[in-house]
């Protein structure tokens, strides 16, 4: 274990030298071991196996904002299909123009949660604005929250006082009887001010139960995040603002092509097949990498 340990220590110092990515094959060849080493000290993290929650928030940018969070959305979703796993809608919040002012859906099938995790966080796109009656090159943000779809309940117990259950008339799909009855459930964690909003489900029942475990996945994560902070070993997401300067990755359409992710320097010019859903190399150099959100 201690040679493990050594040895992890030898190649994290690599990578601290200026020079680290002059040489690429090199550079990928330290994050694929440091990776393995990782994987193999740690036994991999608790419900990697299991299905994921995302979230895409729209942020600073107004409308492009907006169908920035719809593409990114259609973009997991084609990843998710390309994995043979499923995705479905828990809740969205379309805009007038047919953007996401914000969208929840499952990721469901192996390694999903250990597999999207480390796309947590803000994401940039770089366009020519089909909003500006100018034609002029627009910046918008999306935030992406990953959570694990399950959470034993052992793990996290929410008192009531600290509970508030707000019943409405659903939005979204499911025929008459969704749409009629205050099917939709919103539940907020007083405490911490989070929020979970589900309307999926035909019954009030189930859209309660399903937002209670997505409320505990998110309250069990913060938690992670919170113990991890005290020993310098997570990076928090928390209170992230979906802005300039805080991007994980860049999405440029003008005046070229690119996608490049920051904390990988991993790039392609071939966006049109990122946003396609392939993302298998971006994925496995975060992977690699450790990255720790």
């Amino acid at each position: 274990m201690d040679e493990i340990k050594n040895k992890i220590k030898e190649l994290e110092d690599e990578m601290q030298k200026t020079d680290f990515w002059g040489d690429k094959i090199r550079a990928q060849e330290v994050i694929k071991e440091l990776g393995e080493l990782k994987e193999k000290l740690t036994g991999g993290e608790k419900y990697d196996k299991g299905d994921a929650v995302l979230t895409l928030f729209a942020g600073a940018g107004g409308d492009d904002a907006e169908d920035w969070a719809r593409i990114l959305f259609e973009m997991y979703a084609k990843f998710v299909g390309k994995k043979g796993w499923t995705i479905k809608i828990l809740h969205e919040h379309k805009s007038e123009h047919g953007g996401y002012k914000n969208v929840t859906f499952d990721a469901v099938g192996k390694d999903a949660y250990g597999t999207l995790k480390h796309e947590a966080g803000v994401h940039r796109l770089v366009r020519i604005s089909p909003f500006s009656a100018k034609k002029l090159r627009h910046t918008a943000f999306a935030l992406l929250e990953v959570i694990p779809r399950f959470v034993a309940p052992e793990e996290i117990k929410i008192d009531d006082k600290d509970l508030r259950v707000d019943l409405m008339k659903s939005g979204g799909a499911g025929g008459q009887n969704v749409n009629k009855r205050e099917t939709a459930v919103r539940l907020v964690h007083l405490p911490t001010g989070i929020a979970v909003h589900v309307d999926a489900e035909r019954s009030q029942g189930q859209n309660k139960e399903r937002a209670m475990e997505i409320l505990k996945s998110k309250l069990y994560k913060l938690q992670l995040e919170e113990q991890k902070e005290e020993k310098d070993s997570m990076r928090r997401n928390k209170g992230v603002e979906a802005e300039w300067g805080h991007q994980i990755r860049s999405y440029v359409f003008h005046p070229y092509k690119m996608v490049k992710d920051h904390r990988t320097e991993v790039e392609t010019g071939n966006v049109d097949a990122v946003l396609n859903g392939e993302l298998d190399e971006f994925i496995e150099a975060e992977r690699k990498l450790g990255i720790r959100l």
